[in-house]
């Protein structure tokens, strides 16, 4: 339970994490009275930002990128060039396609394409990092 509630930050991206899916699950669940895909795309966006914003701060992130550049402060908990962090990049890239994509997108239902895309991206980056933390507590 540490892992997950042992400070502010963990506890705090832990539950924007689950309210996340949530979302996600709620509008798979209802996609059909969904008009507006390209509102939630937004949403999921710009959420999973201040997610990955939190997660980045929990996991010590900027501390490795500040460790490699001049060995001024002991690294988070992944090396800089690491499974969790190449994931992570892909993930990201797929997010980013999906976020240029949707506007772009001329129906609605090519948007909801793109809205699973991201999120695939999204949990991606989620399920990767999770196992991971799990894998280094012990």
């Amino acid at each position: 339970m540490k892992l997950y509630f042992g400070n502010m930050v963990t506890t705090v991206t832990t539950l924007m994490i689950v309210s996340l899916v949530g979302f996600v699950g709620y509008s798979i669940s209802n996609r059909s009275n969904i008009s507006f895909w390209g509102r939630r795309s937004l949403f999921v966006l710009a959420y999973g930002l201040v997610i990955c914003c939190f997660a980045v701060a929990r996991d010590g992130l900027d501390k490795t990128i500040q460790y490699t550049i001049d060995g001024s402060c002991n690294p988070g908990i992944f090396s800089l060039v690491s499974v969790p962090n190449i994931v992570g990049c892909v993930g990201a890239a797929i997010i980013i396609i999906a976020a240029i994509a949707t506007p772009i997108a001329k129906s609605q239902h090519m948007r909801e394409i793109w809205f699973y895309v991201m999120f695939g991206g999204v949990m991606l980056k989620i399920v990767v990092m999770e196992i991971a933390r799990i894998i280094q507590m012990f």
